[in-house]
């Protein structure tokens, strides 16, 4: 029995599959992660902030590397670079010498550039043994950034002691803003 040759690509329509993993897309995907920046607070502050406005700057110590054109910020109101779906993360560290029973945070979303709603809170709380405590808070969302013009975010810090700090450093991420764009929109 003789084989004959199959001309397989004049007999398919669309993308060729392609073996091991490969995505047989032919447009519209852009292959792994194409944005992921992080920006941080670079000094401290005691009492509330809604939003935090001030003292942010990109984190630029310790080997820290930025994907693509990244965020820019005013005023405390973050701008994305591109449309997509992003994962945002704001990690937040307090102290306070003394007793606390909550410290919040939260990430903010307009999707009319005007209209803010939260969409990610969390708290913690410190009970003092004499000294300095410091207590770490997280938390995030993923949101769909359809238009970069109307789609924004801020971030912001209230407590229940005024004298609790939210530490900023500009050596070192300690409260900060991960933001990783994970897809088209």
């Amino acid at each position: 029995m003789a084989l004959s040759k199959i001309d397989v690509a004049n007999m398919l329509t669309g993308a060729t599959p392609v073996a091991n993993g490969g995505t047989a897309l032919t447009s519209g995907f852009a292959n792994g992660v194409t944005v992921a920046d992080v920006w941080r607070l670079s000094s401290s502050f005691a009492g509330d902030a809604t939003p935090i406005t001030s003292n942010w700057e990109r984190a630029d110590t310790d080997g820290y590397g930025q994907l693509g054109t990244g965020m820019t910020e005013s005023s405390g109101i973050f701008t994305f670079p591109s449309t997509g779906i992003y994962k945002i993360k704001f990690t937040a560290t307090h102290y306070l010498n003394g007793d606390t029973y909550w410290n919040n945070i939260g990430i903010d979303t307009t999707t009319d550039n005007s209209s803010y709603n939260t969409a990610s809170d969390a708290l913690d709380g410190s009970k003092s043994a004499g000294d300095t405590t410091y207590c770490n808070t997280v938390c995030e969302c993923i949101f769909d950034v359809t238009n970069v013009s109307t789609h924004k975010v801020r971030v912001k810090s209230s407590v229940q002691n005024n004298n609790s700090t939210t530490y900023g450093d500009s050596n070192a991420n300690t409260t900060f803003i991960t933001f990783i764009r994970l897809g088209d929109t």
